[in-house]
C-alpha cells in the first residue's frame, strides 16, 4: 500500500483532517455521480423520467405568491 501512495505522489502520514475531508467528499461525489449516471441511462428507467420531463415547464396551477391583484 506504501508503494502504491508513494506512486501517486502522496504523502498519507503529512496529510491533514482537510486533506482527509477532501479526499472521501471527492470519492463520495464520484461515487454519487456514477449512480445518477447509472440510473438515468438505464433503459429501465425511461418511463420515469420522460412522465417528468415537461415539469420545469409547466404552469398550469397558479401559485400564490402574494401578488397584488
Amino acid at each position: 500500500m506504501t508503494k502504491l501512495l508513494g506512486y501517486l505522489g502522496m504523502d498519507a502520514a503529512a496529510m491533514t483532517i482537510n486533506d482527509w475531508l477532501g479526499v472521501f467528499f471527492s470519492v463520495a461525489v464520484f461515487i454519487g455521480m456514477v449512480y445518477v449516471y447509472v440510473m438515468v441511462f438505464r433503459p429501465a428507467n425511461k418511463g420515469k423520467f420522460e412522465s417528468q420531463r415537461g415539469m420545469a415547464l409547466d404552469d398550469e396551477d397558479h401559485i400564490d405568491a402574494g401578488e397584488i391583484k
